[in-house]
């Protein structure tokens, strides 16, 4: 890929890059309030910086999103994981201990980008954990349930996607699923099932999500994006 980097009155820095493998422009805003833009080789970089420029009010938006998640954890705030409790508070060091179903986790600066990592590092280790214990049991029984069959499953932390179903039926997770409400889980999951019959996203892939979701896979699919796939 090919990069190239330019200054937006407004947000500031913003990298694009070429990718043969992209067929649309593409913008995404990181933790670290980073924008990136992925776009096809035939699209000018004057066309993408035009896109940009018609997104700067959801490009705000998303920073404040982040923005707002920094500081929930810097005061404090208490993460009720699926199995686990988790604790953010300023310590002598950088440190995280687990007993039963409570994870304690501790950083000498609340302000700091090492701690943040720390933090996001331990988070993901946490939803690592309880994503193997939990997703493949959830998958197994959707399955069975709907009269699916798949080969192996895996579970990743993945930033570009919830979940993917590859040509031989094998199925890969996203941890940061475990973020999710229960009923968007089993929807990730459903669909990634429905990929073992149907390879593409068509009018059929859809009505047979439909018959699975009570009626609900548009308006889940909705919500779904609601979530970032990354940790903090």
């Amino acid at each position: 890929m090919t990069a190239k980097v330019v200054q937006f009155k407004n947000i500031g820095a913003v990298t694009f890059f070429k990718n043969r493998r992209s067929k649309n422009i593409k913008l995404s805003v990181k933790p670290d309030n980073t924008v990136r833009v992925s776009m096809p080789f035939y699209i000018t970089y004057a066309e993408a910086a035009g896109f940009v420029s018609k997104n700067i009010d959801w490009i705000n938006s998303q920073k404040q999103k982040f923005s707002t998640k920094k500081n929930e954890l810097q005061n404090g705030k208490i993460i009720q994981t699926k199995l686990n409790r988790i604790i953010i508070r300023k310590g002598l060091k950088n440190d995280a201990k687990a007993q039963e179903n409570k994870v304690l986790i501790e950083v000498r600066d609340l302000d700091s980008e090492e701690s943040m990592r720390y933090i996001e590092h331990i988070l993901t280790e946490v939803y690592r954990f309880e994503a193997k214990k939990l997703l493949p049991v959830s998958l197994y029984e959707l399955a069975n349930k709907f009269g699916f069959q798949y080969n192996k499953v895996t579970i990743r932390n993945n930033r570009r996607n919830w979940g993917s179903c590859s040509a031989k039926n094998n199925i890969s997770l996203n941890l940061q699923m475990m973020k999710l409400p229960d009923e968007l889980i089993d929807y990730i999951l459903l669909h990634e099932l429905v990929h073992t019959e149907i390879k593409n996203h068509g009018p059929e892939f859809w009505f047979r999500l439909n018959s699975i979701t009570g009626g609900k896979a548009k308006i889940l699919a909705k919500q779904v994006k609601q979530y970032s796939t990354y940790t903090l």
